[in-house]
């Protein structure tokens, strides 16, 4: 399935950079602009995930390795050959991980942006509550405005209230939600459970690399140093929470600039 796809740069090493659940491909153009400029050699590929933005809903039974073979379905439409780096934030991390067991031929390396390879536990996961907010909003409302005030009264903050409603499409009779929401929630449960650690620890596989936000919890101590065991390099931004790329974008690019 090819997805919903943009890019930045115009070099021959081919990068795809993979965002979050509930997010979209523009998430990550800020990172993937000054990434360009500091290295005119990538070509940068930001698709919106199955079931994401603009791209096409999600197939039933969906999980990470769909995912993974649209991205590369998506990057060999787009002119890619061969292998590729995959970069991924949150689920684009775990959809990475699953594209170099799945379709190892199209991945040289992958950067994880504070994501562990273990199963992500419920009540540690922040998506998941927006999704649960999510999933009690209404279908459809008279405007932005009235939708923003049902997700703020739920409990969302202003920031990702905003955030969500990027993915609001405009009606004659007011606005909807472009996603499935059923079909994401069952996507999180399903992807959340899935222990990745082969990736990382099994013998000849791809180069990879990870950072954390200091003041996240998705990866652990104990992550860290398994991953750091498995010949997997682990930094980490102090000040940083779970979107190290919007609290700390200088430093994560530097980091990015040493690979």
């Amino acid at each position: 399935m090819v997805l919903e796809c943009f890019q930045v740069g115009e070099g021959d090493v081919a990068t795809v950079l993979l965002h979050g659940f509930l997010g979209t491909g523009r998430n990550l153009r800020s990172l993937a602009t000054a990434w360009s400029a500091a290295d005119p050699r990538r070509r940068f590929l930001l698709p919106d995930l199955t079931g994401h933005g603009a791209s096409p809903a999600l197939p039933p039974g969906a999980d990470l390795f769909t995912l993974a073979r649209d991205v590369v379905d998506t990057a060999r439409a787009q002119g890619v050959t061969g292998a590729f780096d995959w970069v991924g934030h949150s689920l684009g991390g775990r959809v990475s991980m699953a594209g170099s067991l799945h379709v190892p031929e199209a991945v040289r390396s992958v950067t994880l942006l504070d994501i562990t390879p273990g199963p992500v536990p419920g009540d540690l996961s922040e998506s998941g509550k927006v999704l649960g907010v999510l999933l009690q909003a209404p279908p459809r409302a008279d405007n932005r405005k009235a939708m923003r005030a049902d997700l703020t009264g739920r409990g969302l903050s202003e920031p990702l209230a905003d955030w969500l409603l990027m993915n609001l499409v405009t009606q004659p009779d007011g606005v909807r939600w472009r996603f499935d929401r059923q079909a994401l929630a069952e996507l999180h449960s399903r992807v959340n459970g899935v222990d990745l650690w082969e990736a990382v620890e099994r013998p000849g596989r791809p180069p990879m690399r990870c950072i954390r936000g200091g003041r996240a919890k998705y990866v652990s101590d104990a992550d860290a140093a398994r991953m750091e065991a498995a010949g997997c390099p682990v930094a980490t931004l102090p000040e940083a929470g779970h979107f190290v790329h919007v609290d700390a974008p200088q430093a994560l690019l530097e980091w990015l600039l040493k690979g």
